[in-house]
């Protein structure tokens, strides 16, 4: 399997080229904007592989939650370099790859969670064994305050990764035992766990492939912000 895999739905944007289980991969924290590294990063990869665009059998992206700017852009030029070449795309939640990209062995119960801004996070649930992920918790957008473990578990069974941690330290003894902050959603992460599922021909039509919003609300008006505690 190769592919070309995409993250952009935080200010950490990356692309990556999986060949047949080597990984290549291109990143940068770029706070705003960033659209017109994508496409050069892919050349460069493409050169350093000594391969090209015609042996890519999909192309995999990060379908979000997170910001709206940078899942659309991740989801537009996937569909565009799936248009061009024919091929099939597939969406991966940029949660999965946020708890992939944290995941350090063995067996791993990962608490994913991002700042939503508007007072709120993005947050999920993985059971990671030996690279293998199992969504326990789908992706939802909550208030910090009333995120809680999954059922079945209590809060020191789990691992909390992402900067919704960071943003609300207070919800981290709610949901887990242990923090990695410094952990982002990959490109590298998303082809990791798209390589499989585009191998089992769970990849879809260009037309097909859209970002994983969660919310559908951009903004919060001042007295919706104020209402919710403050201005964040």
């Amino acid at each position: 399997m190769k592919l070309v895999a995409l993250e952009t739905s935080t200010h950490h944007l990356s692309i990556a080229l999986w060949l047949d289980g080597t990984l290549l991969e291109r990143s940068e924290v770029i706070p705003n904007g960033g659209s017109e590294r994508l496409l050069p990063w892919l050349s460069e990869l493409l050169a350093d592989a000594g391969a090209s665009l015609t042996q890519i059998d999909g192309i995999a992206f990060g379908a979000g939650p997170g910001g709206f700017t940078g899942l659309r852009l991740a989801c537009g030029v996937a569909q565009g370099l799936a248009c061009g070449l024919d091929l099939p795309v597939l969406g991966v939640s940029s949660l999965e790859a946020l708890a992939l990209a944290a995941y350090s062995g063995s067996t791993e119960r990962l608490f994913a969670s991002l700042d939503a801004r508007m007072n709120e996070v993005y947050f999920a649930a993985y059971l990671i064994h030996d690279g293998v992920s199992e969504t326990v918790q789908a992706p939802a957008v909550a208030a910090p305050q009333s995120v809680l473990a999954p059922q079945a578990w209590d809060a020191i069974d789990w691992v909390g990764c992402g900067n919704g941690f960071v943003a609300y330290p207070e919800m981290l003894k709610a949901v887990a035992h242990a923090l990695r902050a410094d952990c982002w959603p990959t490109a590298a992460a998303v082809a990791r766990l798209a390589a499989p599922r585009l191998a089992r021909g769970e990849g879809v039509d260009v037309a097909l492939a859209a970002p994983l919003y969660v919310r559908d609300k951009v903004a919060l008006t001042t007295a919706e912000r104020y209402a919710r505690g403050g201005l964040k």
